[in-house]
């Protein structure tokens, strides 16, 4: 297998000679190009660059610096990629690089990105997972175990100059309705800690003022979380530069629909084994806008699960209209309470839903005025029963919660 890019662990992604880009811009140059039918194998750092330990404490978490994230490897080139075409992108296998054989989650703190419930869990916290095989454990959420659903989390192409204007015009015009927002409703271009691949350091400077931060998901993919898109998945992405530019990483080990504690995956540093091929004018043949994928073969797959409804009724007793978003707000909340019930904290519950392969859904988007969204756990993650019975649950005794920021 080819190596694409290489990491070193040891060493902090800036100050290494191959760079890997932390902003997407139209002109930060090609590593390395590939023809169509190519395979090869990129490694990845984890999403941090190594800003979390493998500890018990959360100060890591609350203090991550969030500009400098997401450390990708590439881009690459595919020779005969134009603007236009579909790039097609088969994840032949995802690893874990052995030098790195543990992986964390975090709760992000309220005024440092926050997560999905950010007013209910404000405070930064981490779990530490191990791995045995396929399977992964935490010494701060026991109690469950479960095979991974290996993925990127970020994977896309290059965006073009058109694109991007166009991008950071609208996000722009999002941040001004509430500038002093915390969190903040955007992520802008900072060009302080900007990584711009191999980018001579007067191109670097002038292209990190306009350089998308890789927080969101985009038209060319991006940070989509997206839990199937998981290996033996195959995805089609738009191109907008010439030789497409493919770049990836923020490599999970598991995650539920949503990742929804913000760093809510089992997140790791890793490998990617990548096929790539071409479609010439495939954006214009199949109507493309955004990515579409291929689901795996080869997922974990689950018999039984527990689904916990939600509706457009947020915890006031507001009613809203036809609000997806607060309706898998209430979804996840009414899962996080029946799990309390059998002793875990709100944080460890909110951690299982982040991590494992829950099932995220709009059930109901028509029946005015309600949304109805729906989270489904596989009951079999857990090692006791979690379904209803008459004589209620078992309280159990942990011993153990996720760590905390001293």
């Amino acid at each position: 297998m080819t190596l694409g890019f290489a990491v070193d662990l040891k060493k902090a992604p800036e100050s290494v000679e191959l760079k890997t880009h932390n902003r997407w811009h139209p002109n930060i140059p090609l590593v390395k190009s590939f023809k169509p039918g190519d395979s090869f194998r990129v490694e990845c750092y984890d999403w941090t660059g190594g800003q979390i330990g493998n500890n018990d404490k959360a100060n890591d978490v609350r203090d991550v610096n969030l500009t400098r994230v997401h450390y990708l490897s590439g881009p690459f080139g595919v020779d005969g990629a134009e603007p236009g075409d579909l790039l097609v992108v088969d994840i032949n296998d995802v690893g874990a690089l052995p030098e790195s054989p543990w992986r964390f989650t975090g709760i992000f703190a309220k005024e440092n990105g926050g997560g999905f419930l950010v007013d209910q869990y404000p405070d930064a916290k981490k779990a530490i997972w191990d791995l045995n095989g396929v399977f992964c454990t935490s010494r701060h959420v026991p109690g469950v175990r479960w095979p991974g659903i290996i993925h990127p989390g970020l994977i896309g192409c290059l965006p073009s100059q058109e694109l991007l204007d166009k991008a950071n015009k609208r996000e722009a015009a999002l941040i001004a309705t509430n500038p002093n927002r915390v969190p903040p409703l955007a992520a802008p271009p900072f060009a302080d800690t900007a990584l711009m691949g191999q980018m001579d350091a007067k191109a670097a400077a002038a292209a990190a003022k306009e350089a998308w931060r890789t927080v969101p998901p985009r038209e060319h993919g991006g940070n989509c979380d997206i839990k199937n898109l998981c290996r033996g998945s195959r995805v089609y992405f738009p191109v907008y530069v010439k030789g497409a530019g493919l770049s990836m990483g923020d490599i999970h080990w598991s995650q539920g629909d949503g990742e929804i504690t913000f760093c809510g995956a089992v997140e790791m540093a890793g490998f990617l084994d990548i096929g790539v091929d071409l479609i010439k004018d495939g954006i214009n043949k199949y109507g493309i806008k955004n990515p579409i994928f291929q689901s795996s073969k080869i997922e974990p797959k689950f018999s039984e699960y527990l689904i916990f409804e939600g509706i457009s009724v947020d915890e006031q007793g507001k009613q809203y209209y036809l609000d997806a978003t607060v309706a898998y707000r209430q979804a996840c909340l009414n899962a996080i309470e029946y799990l309390k019930k059998f002793g875990y904290s709100g944080e460890q519950a909110y951690v299982i839903l982040g991590t494992a392969p829950v099932e995220g859904r709009i059930s109901g988007i028509v029946d005015i005025p309600n949304a109805c969204a729906t989270v489904a756990i596989p009951t079999e993650i857990f090692d006791f029963d979690i379904k209803p019975n008459a004589a209620g649950p078992t309280k159990k005794s942990f011993g153990a919660d996720v760590a905390t920021a001293s």
